[in-house]
């Protein structure tokens, strides 16, 4: 039987008590050998994670400063983890490494790494499992980029002979021993890229919540938990604001065909969101899968007689973006208009020399800029393509009164992508889920 993959996330294990529920998990089924884990998470929601205080103690040590009380607060957070556990965990000595190499300069990624090394050694001590370092075999090169094709080459090799293993998340190293550090949430990615190296069976991803919501739960009261979706329908969610999942997580299991289980730690019977590489054409509770949305989105809007007409018009617009480095959104185009969607937050700093040089080299007859929009992703694979759908989400954005700036929906009718002023945001939100919460059923 091949194996599972099982990744706990901060929350999961966040004290001793969680720690005790990851073990239960992990020894109700044999298959779960190969275990990543998170550094310690929040306990109750003033709490701080370990990630921040090792952040702040970084900068204190980087500063010059003394930075012996928040290091004593980072020990304090294992020992109530380790004591409660009887565990014989030599942390004195793991504390004092760390100091040392803060005393010594020690380079941050080196220093923010330290919550998942330690938990991971915790947490294969307390379930009698081999304790893999991904300084080891998650490769990066000279540039400080992940080497995927080394990575999976190498992480296999460390893995397969060993019957069971936990893997500490987040981090590796060059082939020179220097700590990199994925970005926030990377220990997704950790799971993501064990799962593939070993060719698991299984990647399951545990968190604190049941599953992927259909919408975010703090503009729709108790929304769907979607049972099933395809990686394409995780990836969109992911980019338009569902956080359960890293993003980047995605790549090395679809690669591999490798199906995402989604599970609630603290209520493990639940059978979460199964994401897979492909749905079939019955194989969805539902065909829209859920809505997402992004806000502090600006649009330019460039308008030009016969724009249609001329040839390379929007690729010089689109060229003066890449030589700003300047990502978008969407671009959509009309018989005299060229509309680009940019994240507010990069445009804001050059908006002046930008409109200058697309005035410069387009010419163009009108040229403007909408401020403060939000953008909602209707997701479904199969709902997109029914026009029930697009005619349930307009007619509900028209009953209640709020105006689209954009509308987009590409030919693979993945998603249908609609701007929407940012001050409606939450309202629209709640109408477009309320529109299509019971379609197909």
């Amino acid at each position: 039987m091949k194996p599972v993959v099982a990744k706990f996330c901060g929350s999961s294990l966040a004290d001793a008590g969680q720690f005790r529920k990851v073990k239960e998990i992990v020894n109700a089924d044999p298959g779960r050998r190969y275990i990543v884990v998170s550094a310690p998470g929040k306990r109750f929601p003033e709490d701080v994670k370990v990630t921040d205080m090792l952040a702040a103690c970084y900068r204190k040590a980087a500063a010059g400063e003394d930075f012996g009380e928040e290091l004593a607060r980072i020990s304090g957070r294992f020992q109530e983890i380790i004591r409660p556990l009887g565990l014989h965990f030599p942390l004195e000595e793991e504390m004092a490494v760390l100091e040392s190499r803060l005393l010594a300069g020690a380079e941050e990624d080196y220093v923010l790494s330290r919550g998942e090394y330690l938990n991971a050694k915790i947490c294969a001590a307390f379930l009698g499992f081999t304790f893999v370092d991904p300084e080891w075999c998650v490769c990066f090169d000279e540039e400080g980029k992940l080497d995927l094709k080394h990575t999976l080459r190498t992480f296999g090799a460390a893995l397969k002979p060993l019957e069971q293993a936990v893997i500490a998340g987040f981090y590796g190293a060059d082939m020179e021993g220097r700590i990199y550090t994925l970005s926030r949430g990377g220990s997704d990615v950790t799971g993501s890229l064990a799962a593939a190296a070993v060719s698991a069976d299984l990647y399951e991803n545990w968190t604190d919540v049941s599953g992927l919501l259909a919408a975010d739960p703090r503009i729709v009261p108790s929304p769907k938990t979607v049972a099933r979706m395809s990686y394409r329908e995780l990836r969109t969610l992911s980019y338009m604001g569902a956080s359960v999942l890293h993003t980047d997580a995605v790549f090395p299991v679809s690669e591999a065909g490798i199906p995402i289980n989604i599970r609630n730690t603290n209520r493990p019977e639940d059978p979460g969101t199964m994401i897979v590489n492909q749905l079939a054409e019955d194989d969805s509770e539902a065909p829209i899968v859920g809505v997402a949305g992004r806000s502090g989105m600006s649009v330019i809007q460039v308008e030009k007689l016969n724009v249609s007409d001329e040839s390379g018009f929007t690729a010089l617009i689109l060229d003066i973006l890449k030589k700003r480095q300047l990502p978008f959104e969407q671009c959509l185009t009309g018989i005299d208009t060229v509309s680009v969607v940019i994240r507010s937050d990069l445009l804001s700093p050059c908006l002046k020399e930008l409109l200058a040089e697309i005035s410069k080299t387009v010419h163009p007859d009108h040229l403007e800029v909408k401020e403060n929009l939000s953008m909602l992703a209707v997701i479904g694979e199969q709902g997109a393509e029914s026009s029930d759908a697009n005619v349930r989400v307009l007619a509900a954005l028209a009953k209640e009164g709020i105006p689209i700036s954009t509308m987009n929906q590409g030919a693979g009718k993945l998603n249908l992508l609609v701007g929407v002023p940012g001050e409606k945001y939450g309202e629209a939100v709640r109408a477009v889920y309320e529109a299509i919460e019971n379609l197909g059923s």
